[in-house]
């Protein structure tokens, strides 16, 4: 059922995400392997790099909200018990700074 609904996830996938993952791949080169619309536990997460124990979540306007930006607290916090580090853009970091957005992942698959 999950692996359905990212297949759905990865067809549908936002604008921002599209521009994310082109930068996403070029990452390959250093050995950091995406996945994108990644299967985790109950998740399915925008991006993952299993080998760096990485989660990348592209965020819209709504995760503004007192109900989602919960959700998205819990959902965090069951990430971190599986080892799991997570970073969390806004649309507009990716529209207006993909390229310091791209920086920021690097430096913490470089941490890790």
């Amino acid at each position: 059922m999950a692996n359905e609904r990212a297949r759905q996830l990865r067809r549908t996938m936002t604008r921002q995400e599209v521009m994310l993952w082109q930068k996403l791949r070029t990452l390959r080169e250093f050995g950091f392997h995406f996945r994108r619309q990644s299967p985790i536990d109950s998740f399915i997460v925008d991006f993952e790099c299993r080998r760096a124990r990485l989660v990348i979540e592209i965020d819209g306007g709504q995760h503004n909200r007192p109900e989602l930006a919960a959700l998205d607290s819990v959902r965090d916090s069951q990430l971190k018990t599986l080892g799991y580090s997570i970073l969390r853009f806004w649309n507009h970091d990716i529209d207006q700074n993909v390229e310091g957005v791209l920086q920021v992942i690097h430096s913490k698959l470089l941490d890790r």
